[in-house]
């Protein structure tokens, strides 16, 4: 059984596989080629795992699923932090043919509802870390509302039994040491390399959770193309302190790109310069990815006596959000490595600045696209290109951007052109020859230091309020993040943020989308034709903020 989804039409996958874009492996090779080395792979805490003992654990896990029932085709709901525990789930289960969604670690009960709902998931594995997990009553109610999930596994879970209906231990599925397995031979496969192999999840502009699926031949390209043009090698050492189920730092090149080269992955749990500098120096880090947020951390966090910790440091990529050109200039200055721009998405199209480009293509674009069939074009709301330099709409094809998303063919109607082009939202100019700088997005969406927030989904909820009548939520300028949230209210009664805030929590609201800042205030502009005019909404909060109001 493989999981439906939109595929490429005939003949461009036939130009992708006679240009070799396409190979046909599954994504499973990314380690098992490296499956008889002792060179290490990942170093998470004070745990290092070599290839060898990686591909160990993930073969046994794989055998423990499909020993428990788990079947082919069928789909999987998981939650893991930055772990080791991450890439051994998401390995064994691509081997098994199980299809993954990686919901975020900071994600709560309403993502993880939303995701369940479009999946279906047979089997739920989580973190006992998690807050949610933390106990067993999220977990008993997430079986209630969705009865096909037949299997709990949880990482820090003391019961190796496998009876009833209580969770299943995750290290002890990985280790071998599970009691009550079915005994019989089995053989996992993953599935056909032309098929979806996982979920990866869309930032989203609207209150709709969206799935992306991901084939193993669209995305072992873009995994492939990625460490040529960033010049990963066995050599390199890759500091992931971004969440790990991130597209970002997971393919591009990321930590896959990174085991396809046979280099070693540091995993940290937080961005923090006081987490992360001790991580580099002790480990001699040569590659980090970070979102601009951080980098503004890491560099108010310099100083004489820490600097010398960074010295391994050869190579930052910088994307997630804009970029200022002014912080961009002082990268290599303050870091005493090479700043890379990458400007991607997780529905395909990747941009990078290339490593001999000069210093202006660095600074000032977010680079280049990756493949040379990435069919890019900046149009107008009519669709007709644009000049360069004339800011404008950003559409793309290409043999690892997506066709549509998961079980959703209303949203999927406006989302591409007739020809199959993704309109992706965001608003680029494209300079004389063909790099892109990001001016902003189309689409009603917050980017708070790199993570997504559709302002729909966050007012929907707060319309749930009894006293509030309206709101608007929107992006207010912020040094360090980008952008913050603010939400703009409407109310019966007087209310207070504290209590908002508390709410939303209680909803299951994950703690990035709650608003930063709530205004209250008597009525909302409204533009000529009655909708709420957020541009206005915008430009007085940023003059408020501009004079300290």
């Amino acid at each position: 059984m493989t999981i439906p989804f939109i595929h490429w039409p005939d003949d461009l996958a036939n130009r992708y596989r006679e240009r070799g874009y396409w190979i046909d492996r599954p994504l499973t090779d990314i380690v098992t080629q490296h499956a008889d080395s002792d060179a290490c792979a990942v170093v998470c805490d004070e745990r290092q795992l070599s290839y060898r003992e990686l591909n160990q654990r993930i073969d046994t896990l794989a055998s423990s699923l499909l020993r428990l029932g788990i079947q082919p085709g069928q789909t999987a709901l998981v939650q893991l932090g930055n772990v080791a525990e991450f890439y051994i789930t998401f390995f064994a289960l691509l081997k098994c043919g199980i299809v993954p969604v990686n919901a975020l670690f900071s994600h709560q009960k309403t993502e993880l509802a939303a995701y369940a709902e479009l999946i279906g998931p047979s089997l739920v594995i989580a973190d006992r870390a998690h807050r949610l997990f933390a106990d067993d009553d999220y977990w008993r109610a997430l079986r209630d509302d969705f009865p096909h999930i037949n299997r709990v596994l949880l990482r820090g879970e003391s019961s190796t039994r496998t009876a009833g209906i209580a969770p299943i231990s995750l290290d002890a599925a990985i280790d071998g040491s599970l009691e009550g397995l079915v005994s019989r031979e089995v053989t996992p496969a993953p599935t056909p390399a032309g098929e979806v192999a996982f979920f990866q999840l869309s930032g989203g502009s609207t209150g709709t959770p969206k799935l992306i699926p991901r084939t193993h031949n669209d995305y072992d390209y873009s995994i492939r193309r990625s460490v040529e043009l960033c010049g990963v090698s066995a050599a390199t050492r890759f500091l992931c302190a971004l969440p790990a189920a991130h597209n970002y730092p997971l393919s591009s090149p990321g930590a896959l790109g990174i085991f396809h080269a046979g280099g070693c992955v540091v995993l940290a749990d937080d961005p923090a310069p006081q987490r992360c500098f001790p991580l580099i120096e002790r480990h001699q880090v040569t590659m980090v990815a970070l979102v601009p947020p951080a980098v503004t951390l890491w560099e108010q966090s310099l100083t004489v006596e820490n600097r010398p910790q960074l010295d391994s440091l050869e190579l930052m990529q910088i994307g997630g959000a804009r970029l200022a050109v002014s912080l961009a200039e002082r990268v290599p200055t303050c870091f005493g490595c090479q700043l890379q721009q990458v400007f991607g998405m997780a529905e395909g199209l990747v941009n990078y600045t290339r490593l001999d480009d000069d210093d202006w293509h660095r600074t000032h674009t977010q680079g280049y696209p990756m493949c040379p069939d990435d069919e890019v074009f900046v149009v107008d709301t009519d669709g007709q290109p644009l000049p360069a330099g004339t800011p404008g709409h950003l559409i793309v094809r290409g043999p690892y951007t997506f066709r549509g998303y998961y079980r959703a063919p209303i949203h999927n109607e406006f989302a591409f052109t007739d020809e199959g082009f993704y309109v992706s939202g965001d608003i680029v100019e494209m300079t004389e020859d063909g790099y892109l700088k990001v001016v902003g997005r189309e689409k009603d969406q917050i980017n708070r230091g790199g993570e997504k927030i559709a302002a729909e989904e966050i007012e929907n909820l707060l319309l749930r309020h009894d006293d509030i009548i309206e709101v608007a939520f929107v992006s207010v300028p912020d040094d360090v993040m980008g952008e913050k949230s603010c939400a703009v209210v409407v109310a019966r009664t007087p209310l207070k943020a504290a209590p908002l805030r508390r709410w939303l929590r209680e909803l299951g609201v994950a703690d990035y989308k709650v608003p930063d800042r709530f205004q209250f205030v008597d009525a909302l502009p409204q533009t000529a034709v009655g909708k709420i005019d957020k541009r206005a909404l915008r430009e007085t909060l940023h003059a408020g903020l501009a004079s300290g109001t």
